[in-house]
């Protein structure tokens, strides 16, 4: 039978298991805590990496990872091949906020450096006397040399259609303006040479202002000067020597040209309604440029604006050569005089036109129209 100490001793026990359970609750709820604080930390640490990361400056690319600029060069030309200076080079492009331009050399070449090579560009050449040009889109690549390859600038084609307001006769008019404006090395006419395929027909008061305005010219005046002179030192035509003979040939010689050039530019021209003027070709081979050249003084253009037998230079020639018998002296005169000037005419205007065709647009300054 148990006695109090018994029960005593129970209850002591009891209480000691108690307090042991209860320690071991009191263990695992802080761990528990401690395992909560440890992952807010945790997250705090995270988010607070971020935060900074966030406030880190971006990395700039070095000047290595950057696209390298690139280059683009070209020389402008004309359908000779001869280089065209002091052309006026554009370069256009959406990541220029103004267009760059330069002028092209004495050898025609030009240049554009530092370009971005992520972008598209756009090249116009203008020049005096020639038509514009604008390229296809160019798009470099980076550090790319590019070596634009450019046409041959054509000659501007002259105002030649009847526009609104603007009659044939006034365009004509201006067309014969700029024509006057035409010499060789700057002094030298050189005004019966249409560089316009196209250009406006000339009234008959128009052909006879060009052809008063060649032989008018003071620069005629002086090259007779000097033809007479040599025919003195030759002692041809049979006139005598000193001032008497010299003055004789000088007047003979102005004569020949004086007909030669009213017939031949101007009184036929406007009876017949051809059109006395020397049509530059400028393109094409070498040998149909020779041909057009060779064949003008017998071929040309008519009001109407077909090509026909060229009676009007053929019979100026004619012209001029029968009426030198009327001045010539009389040992001179027949159908040798007749003959020799209408030949030695004839193969000046040719060979005239083949230098016009391959040299003397190089050496003429000219002011076109626009």
């Amino acid at each position: 039978m148990p006695t109090a100490r018994h029960f005593g001793r129970s209850v002591a026990i009891a209480e000691l298991g108690l307090g042991a359970l209860m320690l071991k609750v009191f263990c695992h709820l802080q761990q528990k805590s401690e395992m909560k604080w440890r992952v807010l930390v945790l997250v705090l640490c995270l988010c607070g990496s971020r935060a900074l990361k966030a406030q880190e400056p971006p990395i700039l690319l070095s000047d290595a990872a950057r696209p390298q600029p690139g280059i683009i060069v070209g020389t402008v030309v004309d359908v000779n091949n001869d280089p065209v200076p002091r052309a006026s080079v554009t370069l256009e492009s959406p990541v220029l906020s103004d267009p760059r331009a330069v002028i092209s050399n004495d050898n025609g070449f030009f240049e554009f450096k530092d370009l971005d090579a992520t972008s598209r560009y756009h090249i116009i050449i203008s020049a005096a006397g020639f038509a514009n040009w604008t390229s296809d889109e160019v798009m470099l690549k980076p550090g790319q040399y590019l070596i634009l390859t450019v046409p041959k600038l054509r000659i501007a084609t002259a105002l030649s259609q009847v526009n609104v307001g603007y009659s044939a006769v006034e365009v004509a008019t201006e067309q014969v303006k700029a024509e006057e404006q035409q010499r060789l090395f700057g002094f030298i006419p050189n005004f019966y040479v249409e560089y316009d395929p196209d250009a406006a027909p000339l009234t008959t008061k128009l052909k006879f202002q060009l052809a008063a305005k060649v032989a008018f010219d003071p620069v005629t005046f002086v090259g007779v000067g000097v033809f007479a002179a040599a025919n003195q030192a030759g002692d041809r035509p049979d006139y005598p020597q000193g001032a008497k003979g010299y003055a004789e040939r000088y007047g003979a010689l102005y004569a020949d040209g004086l007909s030669d050039i009213m017939i031949g530019g101007a009184v036929l021209p406007s009876l017949l309604h051809q059109d006395p003027r020397y049509y530059y070709q400028g393109t094409g081979t070498n040998k149909s440029r020779v041909f057009h050249a060779l064949t003008s003084p017998f071929i040309c253009k008519g009001d109407n604006g077909r090509w026909q037998p060229n009676y009007s230079t053929v019979g100026g020639d004619l012209a001029a050569a029968a009426l030198s018998n009327a001045y010539y002296p009389a040992s001179n005169r027949g159908v040798g005089l007749f003959l020799s000037n209408f030949f030695i005419d004839t193969g000046q205007r040719v060979a005239a036109n083949v230098a016009q065709e391959f040299l003397l647009r190089r050496l003429t300054r000219a002011k076109h129209q626009k």
